[in-house]
């Protein structure tokens, strides 16, 4: 028998033991492997989860899982980075295997933890940390191991893509959809690592380093958030044929990487562009494979607790066998250094908020063409507003860097209301 100790009883630990505890005739008909918890704690004992369980195997001490002998895999779901980073070393240290659903602590400690696996020579399963109940950890790690990764795009957050799809469909506010979603717990009642991208970039930080194999930090990783997306630009994004999705992409193109989270415009006729609600996908390019999209629920207790199932049932086929060697996620030698994602050019689509008046748009063409900045097509429409009218652009590729210069200049501009909106188009690898 493979004894499992969970430590976090929220709701991915209740899904991941009902998971283990209900269908556990049907893993060992599966597997020929008995797995069994044996020990849970959680701060909270007396909450109501809605599930039968002995309380025998309840704790409020974390270390008492640790240390258990019968335990050999550890099951970190607390989340965030302390206490969750003193459980997982000190499990390794006890020499437990590990599976977590953690991705900010992977983002932002990662590599002391995996350096930890190698010297201790343990393992830590992470395919929950990133998209649910996709299994793409698998997938790139294990099923396109052959290939060399050219090319991700990923929508990684549900409570954003929810959000995008509620303006899309029902042409609501960003403050009307967030509040839907905050509603229905999709949304925290501090949604800011979710509509920043900061959610996001910690899941694209681990794909890096698993499709490149390449260290990359949050910093690393240009991101930006959805909350200045108005309805008027999910509106001529249809009217230009693209939908407005927030996207976590990285590509390698000369030996560099560029790594970016940000709302940007991808054709409607691409599949991830129908990727709506509260759904993730991923979008991963090989040499060999070609193009492959994994696409399910990204949260909730049933999907990731069966990724983290998942780990469970490879660790212990490996227990069984004996098979005790830690695979971690190692880098190249000279690893590539992280490309600032600014200085590639791409199409872009602009809104400027100006007043009604003459010699404004041979005003604005100006300052982008100093900056070597060319527009496509042009679109004015009689949408007033006190006076102000949009003037909406798409550019050819243009070098963002230059973008944002020729922004400021334009926002400076005495006829200008407010901050113009720029937006990344995303289709050149589609």
């Amino acid at each position: 028998m493979i004894g499992v100790g969970i430590i976090g009883f929220g709701t991915v630990g209740v899904g991941t033991y009902k998971i283990l505890s209900q269908n556990s005739s049907l893993l060992t008909e599966k597997t020929g492997l008995e797995v069994k918890v044996i020990k849970i704690a959680d701060i909270d004992l007396d909450r109501d989860r809605g599930i039968d369980i002995d309380r025998n195997i309840l704790t409020k001490n974390a270390y008492e899982v640790i240390e258990d002998k019968d335990v050999d895999i550890v099951v970190e779901l607390v989340g965030g980075i302390t206490p969750a980073f003193d459980y997982i070393t000190s499990a390794i240290k006890n020499k437990k295997w590990v599976v977590t659903a953690n991705k900010a602590l992977l983002a932002e400690r990662g590599d002391e933890i995996f350096g930890l696996i190698e010297k201790e020579n343990c393992e830590i399963g992470f395919e929950a940390s990133v998209c649910g109940g996709i299994p793409v950890i698998r997938a790139i790690r294990d099923g396109l191991v052959g290939n060399k990764i050219n090319y991700i795009l990923g929508i990684l957050n549900g409570t954003s893509n929810y959000i995008l799809t509620k303006m899309t469909e029902e042409g609501v506010s960003f403050t009307d959809a967030l509040k839907d979603a905050q509603i229905l717990g999709y949304a925290e009642q501090d949604p800011t690592l979710d509509i920043e991208g900061i959610d996001a970039a910690h899941k694209l930080s681990i794909l890096i380093r698993l499709a490149f194999h390449c260290p990359v930090t949050m910093a690393d990783i240009i991101t930006g958030g959805i909350s200045k997306i108005e309805p008027i630009d999910i509106e001529f994004a249809k009217e230009f044929g693209y939908r407005i999705k927030l996207l976590g992409l990285a590509k390698e193109q000369d030996g560099l990487i560029e790594a970016r989270v940000e709302p940007a415009m991808i054709p409607t006729t691409h599949p991830m562009s129908n990727v709506n609600g509260v759904y993730n996908a991923v979008y991963v390019i090989g040499d060999r494979a070609g193009p492959n999209l994994y696409y399910g629920k990204g949260a909730g207790a049933d999907p990731t607790g069966s990724a983290v199932v998942s780990d469970i049932m490879d660790m212990a086929y490996r227990i069984r066998a004996k098979d005790l060697k830690a695979r971690i996620p190692g880098f190249k030698n000279g690893v590539a250094m992280i490309r600032k994602g600014e200085a590639t050019p791409v199409p872009f689509y602009m809104r400027i908020t100006t007043e009604d008046r003459t010699g404004v748009l041979s005003k604005i063409s100006g300052i982008l063409s100093n900056y070597d900045i060319s527009i496509s097509t042009v679109i004015q429409k009689g949408r007033k507003e006190k006076g102000h009218v949009p003037i909406i652009m798409l550019t050819h590729e243009a070098v963002e860097k230059n973008l944002k210069m020729a922004k400021v200049e334009i926002d400076r501009l005495p006829f200008i209301k407010g901050e113009s909106v720029h937006i990344r188009i995303e289709e050149g690898n589609l």
